[in-house]
């Protein structure tokens, strides 16, 4: 009975120690969504949420966190991870080499570095194992119960493609006849029936975002870089399933035709976009279609080419200063931009260097930081983050210095809350 009470009384402390009403005293928040830092950033937390911001009154017997000089933001979010993987030589053969559960801990640690680093959400857009359980969503459950620190994680399950495409994982280093073939429900689909029975085991398991591939891509074996695959029909299944169950559809696309199809069936994002005409950012300027360029890995896959089969490489170069042109065509006629980094090939904590490069790219510093905070709030329709706003979740950060005026203050985030929980102080 004594150790009945011990327990609970335990359980009591703890939950007390998570719902205690703290307040942030920092020098100054910015509002994300005027580009203002408003002074002095005084943040009432209660529980997981913002009670109040500056409030005239100050309640007793509250925990106070002293961030004397720093500058507040909400907490960041990449919205094209792969936390179950890492881009060391030869981790085209950690498909068959480790198992579901080790790379399940890898992304556990992963997601620790990326929590750490300042980003609070991140969509996990397809798992890189062939196990048939999803590893995103056993990570995302075990965030959600507090068994590890992780971001806040939208799982996508296993992608969906055609037979010998970008989703086949067999393709990543062209393993042999027998090895690594999968069916529909691992996301290897062919015809409308099947993509149909693909998009509903993902969901039914507990996906909350689908990822497509229309075309093909670099880091697998195809011929071409930018084909076509899924056909029109296809992807307009997989879009209307998804829409039904309220679940938005990421489209990896290199290619024009591609691109334009995926638009045409109703994708929320492109993933890439590498070669965008002026018809293909028309239309997802018509349509509402965002863009998630991951155009910082350009700086990094380079210097990872000796990690990479020469064929593969090959593709990169040829990619690389197209995409770049593509990007800057998207940012200055207006295209919704979300930030994505396609980590591992920007390094997991390293996240926030994607937003340099969105800058070199043609952004504004405030562009993008909205492309990593309201934008794809919006995106996702996540209603409940992406500003430092009363009501909403309490996920902040605190930098040192204006990232207005220096945008890499951001890659050293030196505080972070998610849900009014300290992880990094």
């Amino acid at each position: 009975m004594k150790k009945r009470y011990l327990l609970i009384a335990l359980c009591s402390f703890t939950i007390s120690i998570y719902a205690q009403t703290k307040l942030l005293k920092a020098e100054a928040y910015l509002d994300v969504s005027t580009g203002k830092l408003i002074q002095p950033a005084n943040i009432l937390v209660e529980g997981e949420l913002i009670q109040s911001i500056n409030p005239a009154s100050i309640p007793e017997n509250i925990e106070i966190i002293d961030l004397t000089g720093k500058i507040l933001l909400p907490g960041l979010m990449d919205m094209h991870v792969h936390l179950d993987l890492d881009f060391v030589e030869n981790y085209e053969y950690l498909l068959v080499t480790e198992s579901g559960s080790k790379q399940t801990l890898r992304a556990a640690r992963n997601a620790r570095k990326t929590l750490l680093s300042g980003f609070t959400t991140v969509r996990n857009i397809g798992q890189t194992h062939p196990t048939i359980e999803l590893i995103d969503v056993a990570l995302s459950e075990a965030e959600k119960n507090g068994w590890i620190e992780a971001p806040r994680i939208i799982p996508c399950g296993h992608m969906i493609g055609i037979t010998g495409g970008h989703a086949d994982l067999a393709m990543i280093a062209g393993y042999a006849d027998g090895i690594l073939d999968a069916e529909p429900e691992y996301g290897v689909a062919d015809g409308k029936d099947e993509v149909l029975r693909a998009v509903r085991h993902q969901i039914k398991y507990g996906a909350k975002a689908i990822k497509i591939m229309a075309t093909a891509g670099v880091l697998s074996l195809e011929e071409s870089l930018g084909a076509q695959q899924l056909t029109d029909e296809e992807m307009k299944t997989i879009v209307d399933e998804a829409k039904r169950h309220h679940i938005t559809v990421g489209a990896h696309a290199h290619g024009t035709e591609g691109i334009i199809a995926a638009i045409n069936a109703g994708v929320t994002s492109i993933e890439h976009g590498s070669i965008l005409d002026d018809e293909a950012i028309q239309l997802m300027i018509e349509k509402g279609t965002y863009l998630v360029p991951t155009t910082g890995l350009f700086d990094v896959i380079p210097k990872g080419y000796d990690k990479m089969n020469p064929q593969l490489v090959e593709k990169a170069k040829y990619i690389i200063p197209i995409a770049t042109k593509s990007h800057e065509k998207a940012v200055k006629a207006g295209v919704k931009i979300a930030l994505g980094t396609d980590a591992p090939l920007i390094p997991h904590g390293m996240n926030a260097k994607e937003l340099s490069a969105m800058i070199a790219r043609g952004m504004t510093p405030l562009q993008a930081i909205k492309s990593a905070t309201i934008i794809p709030a919006e995106m996702l329709n996540l209603k409940d983050r992406g500003e430092i706003k009363q009501g909403l979740l309490a996920d902040i950060i605190a930098i040192e210095t204006n990232p207005l005026q220096n945008i890499k203050s951001l890659e050293n985030v030196v505080f972070v809350m998610k849900g009014g929980v300290v992880y990094k102080k």
